[in-house]
């Protein structure tokens, strides 16, 4: 049986990466799988090609933007692309598996829109922005002109999360990520 398509995109910060990473560790019954991305930039550390990525030259990216060969792709600096193949996602599906993308914004809506209701996208949102703040404070990892940076782009992101097919606050973790579960198990479920 073809697999599904599961989208997910949110501000940094809001916790969709701890919501998926729990999804794929505690529901193996979903049969969730990453989509496999392209990137542009060289492997690190133990990464292998096939794996976390497809390794690609700047210039191999940039024929496969030539050949329409991206459900969605950007450019984050110069030569540095990141996207995702159709062909790989089309293998995935067909292999049964149920394709997860942990993607940006733009991208979760370009591959909605390319998959229509084939796809479930999912906005992951944070309860406001103070708490964002908070969050991303709480890290330690980032600048305070990096924290900015993101918070400014949060909030430019929350502006698309009326264009998802589902909204999950995070205010209390366990209860986004049960919802979350309910959400994906029904998507899928209603096809059997």
């Amino acid at each position: 049986m073809r697999g599904h398509l599961i989208i997910f995109s949110a501000p940094s910060g809001s916790g969709k990466s701890t919501i998926v990473q729990w999804l794929m560790k505690e529901h193996p019954e979903l049969n969730l799988c990453f989509s496999i991305s392209c990137t542009s930039r060289p492997p690190r550390g133990t990464e292998k090609d096939g794996i976390e990525y497809f390794f690609l030259s700047p210039e191999e990216f940039k024929a496969k933007i030539e050949q329409n060969a991206f459900l969605e792709y950007e450019e984050v600096y110069e030569n540095r692309f990141y996207g995702t193949l159709k062909e790989q996602v089309e293998r995935q599906l067909n292999a049964g598996q149920n394709v997860v993308f942990d993607v940006d914004v733009k991208g979760g809506i370009n591959i909605k829109k390319f998959y229509g209701d084939d796809a479930l996208s999912v906005f992951i949102q944070p309860p406001s922005i103070e708490e964002l703040r908070k969050r991303l404070e709480g890290r330690a990892t980032d600048s305070k002109d990096a924290i900015e940076t993101r918070l400014a782009k949060a909030e430019y992101e929350l502006s698309f999360s009326g264009k998802f097919d589902r909204i999950v606050i995070n205010d209390n973790l366990s209860q986004a990520e049960a919802e979350t579960y309910s959400l994906i198990k029904d998507f899928i479920d209603a096809d059997k």
